[in-house]
């Protein structure tokens, strides 16, 4: 068997050439101080102290050496990787304490700015004008009453005067609601705030003086002047002597308390199955006040250049209502009425289309802010 090599040279190996192992350390030390950041470095740390890195392959080469020859290449690879990693722990710390330093100068808070920022919900524009609606009648000494959405039949027509085979009870105009098995359950959403007519006869002693604000509901197609659900303002009166002369009285403080004084109003013939007579009441344009009229050079978009505009529909409220209610109208009588919210809204702030208040939009519902 022959003997160890002992006379092997290792400057012949070329990784191990103390030259070689200089030009590795300072390439090393040169790429970790060029590094800007972090993740730079992450990338300097594999290329120069990972395990492909020349540095530690060179470090594989020293156990082809003979004996003699592997303490001189060890140390001088070692002392060069201990260089290397000594570098990259000072220049990762300073790195660390630069984007420590950036990011509290960066993500810094200002705690004397206002902490309230986020903006503050509003009530929605229809909501606020009822609110409005019914306080100029709280004003006249009227109470404030509500009813359910979800009406049985008999209060939403029965009471009210429609007959059975009355056009508005077809499905084509209302919403009715089924019982557990799919069938009739004599309830629906209601068509309209006068239901509440009959509840607070009702419930209540006579005289009574109420208006009821509330949703209802039909089966309307959404466009530009209708919605399958809108809001309705009710009216109702029953006292002794109660004329039509007194509807008219508080139609017109209606009017004024609303849209300003000194604006006419007007009763229409027509007909409700609730009320005889029955009528339909106007105002006279609040922004022409009659003036464009006849005037094509002086045209206006809130009432069309008509003169009026309409409120809604009113009248005394029918003989068969107040019994239905147990009334006795020899004794009694009274008025009611009914104004659209969506439409009043419109026309007093001249919304074109009805399906920006429903949408909820923040930019349609904004501009009002807390009033209107």
């Amino acid at each position: 068997m022959s003997a160890p090599n002992s006379s092997y040279d290792p400057v012949e190996v070329t990784p191990l050439h103390p030259e070689e192992v200089d030009r590795m350390r300072a390439e090393a030390l040169a790429a970790i101080t060029a590094a800007n950041d972090l993740g730079e470095l992450k990338e300097v740390r594999l290329a120069h102290a990972g395990d492909r890195s020349p540095l530690a392959l060179a470090n594989r080469e020293i156990g082809a050496l003979p004996p003699t020859a592997r303490k001189e290449a060890g140390q001088r690879v070692g002392t060069a990787r201990r260089d290397v990693s000594d570098a990259l722990k000072r220049r990762e710390a300073d790195l660390e304490a630069e984007r420590d330093a950036r990011v509290l100068v960066e993500e810094a808070v200002d705690v004397t700015l206002p902490w309230d920022r986020t903006p503050r919900g509003g009530r929605h524009p229809v909501t606020t004008i009822a609110d409005r609606m019914a306080d100029i009648f709280v004003g006249m000494g009227f109470e404030v009453v509500e009813g359910p959405e979800i009406e049985a039949e008999w209060f939403n027509f029965d009471a009210l005067n429609f007959l059975p085979d009355h056009p508005a009870r077809a499905m084509q105009d209302t919403f009715y609601v089924a019982d557990d098995e799919g069938g009739e359950s004599g309830r629906l959403l209601r068509t309209h705030t006068s239901p509440v007519q009959v509840r607070a006869l009702l419930d209540r002693e006579l005289p009574v003086y109420v208006v009821a604000p509330g949703k209802t509901f039909r089966t309307d197609e959404l466009d530009a002047t209708h919605t399958p659900v809108f809001h309705q303002l009710e009216g109702l009166v029953v006292d002794r002597g109660i004329t039509m002369a007194h509807l008219r009285g508080a139609m017109d403080a209606f009017v004024a308390g609303m849209f300003g004084a000194g604006l006419a109003t007007r009763f229409r013939a027509s007909y409700f199955p609730f009320t005889e007579p029955s009528g339909e009441v106007d105002m006279q344009c609040f922004v022409c006040r009659g003036a464009s009229v006849g005037d094509p050079d002086a045209p206006c978009r809130t009432c069309s250049s008509e003169g009026w505009i309409e409120l809604g529909g009113c009248g005394l409220v029918n003989p068969r209502v107040l019994r239905a209610a147990g009334v006795d109208p020899d004794v009694y009588s009274g008025w009611a009425f009914g104004v659209g919210v969506e439409r009043t809204l419109m026309f007093s702030q001249g919304i074109a289309d009805m399906r920006d208040m429903v949408e909820g939009d923040v930019r349609f519902t904004r501009a009002y802010g807390m009033e209107i």
